[in-house]
């Protein structure tokens, strides 16, 4: 017999969902397969999304439970399945997996074992780089999420509906219209700010932001790279530099320097950053962001850490820049450009103010200047918000 205590858990839980707003995942995932995951970074929203799923969906026959919850102190997940299967259960969702030790072979022994049952978890993004992970490698359906967009900020923190544009359409030209917001730019201006985060809702952003980095650097990546909790200190000491410095074109000796590392590590520790979606580290066109080509930049993830590390002193090109590589890189392959900031397949992107001019890319092919604080595009010129509303 399944506990008491998870059947109140998951009621309790599933009592605080409301179904007013979903994420862009919502509608991708394949609820139905044996055994899926979902990852990204703290605070962007799993949770909530596989509620409201079960919200929509589930009967007596599905059951949500958190990872880190007591029961698991004398009960692992193998014995519940074991349990939920014999009561006649279908769909077992895990929330959080990461925090229970060995999550991995006993997904494995679950998948193995139970044919007929439907599992889902949730965990950190850093979950693809684990070496323990490969059991599942060739079991699990992996779903990547990361914050919101401008296009999802709307919605959820004003009530106005966006459309989902592509590339092809924000390089036409044409204007794309918003019903209820005449002038985006200040609402714009809010979401670099504190808009990537959907708990920016609930208040007092900065200090849980704050939370989220400090856990993410000090126990989210250690735990799963085996580090220490020193090594995980000097990643929270590196970020904190490289939100100083970003852009930051690769020069490991002075970061290893700086925080009392060799200089071969620090790429696995940008590695582990970049997974961990705190950081964005731009290749070239020998790989592109999903290959292994060579590191040209590294930003700060999202313009809402920058604000968080770097408050007012943030550079005005550098959030632009970080925002357009953030937003874009959902749907497209985003490279470093020889001649230019970005290059997106055919497409070339050079960022900047209202002032910017066209001499830079003036000879390039498909070449566009990508302008902040203006509100429609002109001829090779396209607003930067635009680039919000892909996903």
């Amino acid at each position: 017999m399944i506990d008491s205590s998870l059947q109140r858990y998951m009621k309790e839980q599933l009592a605080l969902v409301t179904l007013d707003f979903k994420r862009y995942m919502y509608d991708k995932i394949e609820w139905d397969l044996r055994l899926v995951g979902l990852v990204g970074p703290r605070g962007i929203g799993k949770s909530t999304m596989v509620l409201q799923h079960i919200r929509e969906n589930a009967n007596e026959k599905s059951l949500y439970v958190s990872a880190d919850h007591s029961y698991f102190s004398n009960h692992t997940l193998i014995s519940l399945a074991d349990d939920f299967v014999v009561e006649g259960g279908e769909h077992l969702y895990i929330d959080e997996v990461h925090k229970y030790q060995g999550w991995s072979t006993e997904l494995k022994q679950i998948y193995d074992t139970h044919p007929r049952l439907k599992v889902m978890f949730t965990g950190s993004s850093v979950l693809d780089i684990l070496s323990g992970e490969a059991d599942l490698s060739r079991r699990v359906v992996r779903y990547m999420m990361q914050g919101l967009s401008f296009r999802e900020y709307l919605e959820m923190f004003h009530n106005i509906i966006a459309p989902k544009v592509t590339l092809e359409h924000i390089v036409s030209g044409e204007d794309i219209t918003i019903e209820g917001l005449e002038h985006p730019l200040p609402t714009f201006r809010d979401y670099l700010l504190s808009g990537y985060y959907p708990f920016s809702k609930e208040g007092a952003f900065f200090s849980r932001l704050d939370q989220v980095i400090t856990q993410t650097t000090e126990y989210d990546i250690p735990k799963f790279a085996n580090m220490s909790f020193a090594t995980g200190r000097k990643l929270h000491k590196m970020l904190i530099i490289l939100s100083e410095t970003v852009p930051f074109k690769p020069e490991y000796t002075s970061i290893a320097n700086a925080i009392k590392v060799s200089r071969n590590d620090v790429p696995d520790y940008l590695l582990y950053l970049e997974k961990a979606q705190m950081i964005g580290q731009l290749r070239d066109e020998t790989g592109g962001m999903r290959g292994l080509g060579k590191i040209e930049k590294v930003y700060l993830d999202n313009t809402n850490i920058m604000a968080a590390l770097v408050g007012n002193n943030s550079d005005i090109g550098t959030i632009r820049e970080t925002f357009f590589y953030n937003q874009t890189r959902v749907t497209t392959d985003v490279i470093s450009s020889k001649d230019s900031d970005f290059c997106i397949g055919k497409y070339t992107f050079e960022v900047g103010g209202k002032g910017k001019k066209r001499k830079q890319i003036a000879d390039i092919p498909n070449g566009y200047i990508v302008k902040d604080d203006i509100e429609y595009p002109t001829t090779g010129i396209i607003p930067l918000w635009y680039f919000g509303l892909m996903y």
